[in-house]
């Protein structure tokens, strides 16, 4: 498999997941901007050198990317995030609830013991602890939501991209599971704060990238009960 990225605004990139790295990673998307970039989740880890190349294939040199933004401690969304921090020399951020599992490889929490796999610990360089707060990518924002239910500490990622607001809602679909520390009534008032977002475009982790406002509102509301 060659390097690969599909672009889904002119500063919006997927450049991982199955059919760009590892079957087994989340999605894994770039935002670069003025000579700044971040990148969203790592996936397992088991496609890094790929994954850099996919980046590069964009036009963004790895030396740009300054931030690992997590949006919560699953093995396929954080199984690569050590290497990439040591890598990229980036700073790592997720939330501070499931900040712990990260730190410490956990197993269970982190569902690594689901894929037969282990979690490489990451340090953590920026624990977000707030309902809503704000990150920035070159002179740009990035609004952090708080969207408890699939893991205590699981985020989105808000990111106004010429026009388009795209909403990074990874694992929108759940699911829950006690391993997992989900919580049930705080999944669903989370769908509802998505639902807010009012987003143009919806890039989740596993069903793909949704177009338009009706689309992204009719997926998170597959699962609202």
């Amino acid at each position: 498999m060659g390097p690969r990225a599909l672009e889904i605004t002119p500063e919006v990139y997927q450049v991982g997941g199955p059919g760009f790295t590892s079957s087994d990673d989340a999605a894994i998307y770039l935002i670069s901007v003025e000579g700044d970039a971040v990148l969203i989740d790592s996936g397992c880890g088991h496609a890094t050198d790929l994954l850099l190349a996919n980046i590069e294939s964009t036009g963004t040199p790895l030396d740009a990317i300054h931030q690992l933004l997590l949006t919560h401690c699953h093995f396929d969304h954080t199984g690569g995030a050590a290497d990439l921090r040591r890598r990229l020399n980036c700073s790592v951020v997720a939330h501070a609830l499931d900040a712990p599992a990260i730190e410490t490889g956990d197993p269970m929490v982190s569902a690594a013991s689901w894929y037969g796999d282990h979690l490489s610990p990451c340090t953590v360089d920026r624990k977000l602890n707030q309902s809503q707060e704000i990150l920035n990518v070159g002179a740009r924002v990035i609004d952090v939501i708080h969207i408890p239910g699939h893991s205590p500490g699981s985020v989105a990622y808000v990111f106004e991209s010429r026009g388009q607001r795209v909403l990074f809602g990874q694992d929108v679909h759940g699911p829950l599971h006690p391993d997992l520390r989900s919580n049930a009534k705080d999944y669903q008032a989370s769908l509802h704060r998505l639902l807010e977002v009012d987003a143009d475009v919806l890039c989740e982790g596993h069903y793909g990238i949704f177009s338009g406002k009706a689309e992204v509102s009719d997926f998170v509301e597959r699962y609202i009960a």
